[in-house]
């Protein structure tokens, strides 16, 4: 028996035993098990055992952080329990059976966005340097922004503008449809065309539908029928919905299409009919889901269930970002203005994004220990309280879920009191902390009291919620691969 028996035999039966292992891996410290029923586990009882450092649940993996001598413990082991392990994509692949469908889901959306998200997290920090230049009126006689006042930031504003709109507007659409064809076993290139087929210069740009009159809307006319021309910058959704299509498609014309034309048939046919569904149905849908959500947002922040309102729209605001439809806020805005001489719409869209900067704060506290996670957080904190909330929410808080809730609910809660208090800007400004230089000078001690509370709350909520979840302990397991993997590289 080697050094470790009596340890794994004793560990084999706080985890259920055999019968309750599904797969079994390990990583460069952790034993990682996907367990039938994890509430057979014994998680005081492991972590007491003499060998164990601790232990933690993520993405349907109960694992037990060992240390350097993992492999030799999951040798002993796997031999004791008298079971196989698996590699660690196995490993996750079986993980899925410990989801339910909202996990599952998150897992597919994060693994959509994460090689999108060094381009999202260059793009907010570029947005939110250029909120900084134009959009803050603090300089001159009060009145004025640096572009303003001078040549060369004009200059440099409108450069920025060549990475942040290939980001934003063009870059999202494409880069989605590239990954969900990429995962989905499609072929990538085809993915990159559907996407530029949604933010072509032929279409109306996405930014302009709301002032443009619906007779002045370019058209396909096919004489029995027309079809708005209408582009999808920025938007997820619509991008997403044309992806899975071309996916399916693919799959479908190669399966019944023979071998001999596959080459041709396949891509034209996908290609095709996945373009057409994403402008014929799928845009129109989004569309008309955004006229319905304006609609129902100018009636509630003008109704008599205002306070209502303010939480609901604090806290589901982030989501509409998710969707695009977050854009339609803009025409609601600037009619708030024009009726009543400011807008009560947008100090809620400041402060949610706020909130999300403030959970991923929450993340990176959690997360001190990873050099790795940190490389993410700092820049989308940065980017979020400047007013740019992708890099946090694609990067970081969807991907974990439960710092995304907790955002919105401290959203919610300042939103909520924002309405009530009559929180109003004068225009739409910066969306992030320097917020509050877009305030009348009569909303500006209520809006800080709003903005505390999307500081504080999201933050608190995400380090509580996240301890109880392991994430300090699986980031420590994960700095201790790395500086093990190091360790093993300089001798």
């Amino acid at each position: 028996m080697g050094k470790y028996a009596d340890d794994a035999t004793k560990l084999l039966e706080l985890v259920g035993g055999k019968d309750n292992i599904a797969a079994v891996s390990h990583c460069m410290t952790r034993m990682r098990f996907v367990l039938n029923d994890e509430s057979k586990a014994d998680v005081p009882g492991i972590e007491a055992l003499p060998y164990t450092k601790g232990s933690f649940t993520q993405a349907g993996q109960f694992q037990v952080i060992i240390g350097n001598d993992v492999k030799a413990y999951y040798s002993e082991f796997t031999e004791i329990a008298g079971i196989e392990g698996v590699s660690k994509d196995a490993a996750k692949a079986a993980a899925v059976q410990n989801q339910n469908p909202i996990q599952r889901a998150m897992t597919v959306i994060a693994e959509v966005f994460a090689p999108i998200i060094p381009a999202v997290i260059v793009g907010g920090l570029i947005l939110g340097f250029r909120n900084c230049i134009d959009s803050l009126y603090v300089f001159g006689d009060g009145t004025q922004t640096l572009v303003q006042l001078s040549q060369f930031w004009a200059g440099v504003d409108s450069f920025l503008w060549l990475i942040g709109e290939a980001v934003f507007h063009t870059g999202i659409p494409v880069g989605i449809c590239w990954s969900v064809t990429k995962k989905m076993g499609g072929t990538p290139m085809l993915g990159i065309v559907l996407g530029l087929t949604l933010i072509s210069g032929q279409l109306l740009n996405a930014y302009s539908v709301a002032g443009t009159p619906a007779d002045q809307i370019p058209q396909w006319d096919f004489g029995f029928a027309q079809v708005n021309m209408i582009g999808y910058q920025a938007q997820v959704i619509p991008a997403i919905l044309a992806a899975v299509t071309l996916g399916f498609l693919e799959r479908f014309f190669r399966k019944i299409t023979p071998e001999v034309v596959s080459m041709i048939v396949v891509p034209f046919c996908s290609l095709l009919l996945a373009v057409m569904a994403a402008h014929f149905v799928l845009g129109p849908i989004g569309w008309w889901l955004g006229s319905g959500v304006s609609a129902i947002i100018y009636a509630g922040i003008t109704g008599p269930f205002r306070a209502l309102f303010g939480a609901l729209f604090g806290a589901f605001y982030a989501p509409l970002v998710i969707t695009g439809l977050h854009h339609m806020s803009n025409a609601i805005d600037l009619q708030l203005i024009a009726d009543f001489g400011g807008t009560m719409l947008w100090p809620m869209i400041a402060l949610s994004n706020i909130a999300q900067g403030s959970a991923v704060l929450g993340m990176a506290y959690l997360q001190r220990s990873n050099d790795r996670d940190q490389q993410v957080n700092i820049p989308a904190i940065i980017s979020c309280y400047l007013g740019v909330t992708e890099p946090a929410m694609f990067g970081v808080n969807l991907k974990y879920t439960f710092p995304f809730v907790c955002a919105m609910i401290g959203s919610s809660l300042a939103g909520l009191l924002s309405v009530v208090t009559n929180c109003t800007a004068n225009a739409v400004g910066v969306g992030g902390l320097p917020g509050i230089l877009s305030m009348q000078p009569d909303s500006w001690a209520m809006f800080a009291v709003c903005m505390l509370i999307v500081l504080v709350v999201p933050f608190v909520l995400t380090v509580i919620v996240g301890s109880k979840k392991g994430i300090r302990e699986e980031a420590e397991a994960i700095a201790a691969e790395i500086r093990a993997e190091l360790a093993a590289q300089d001798k």
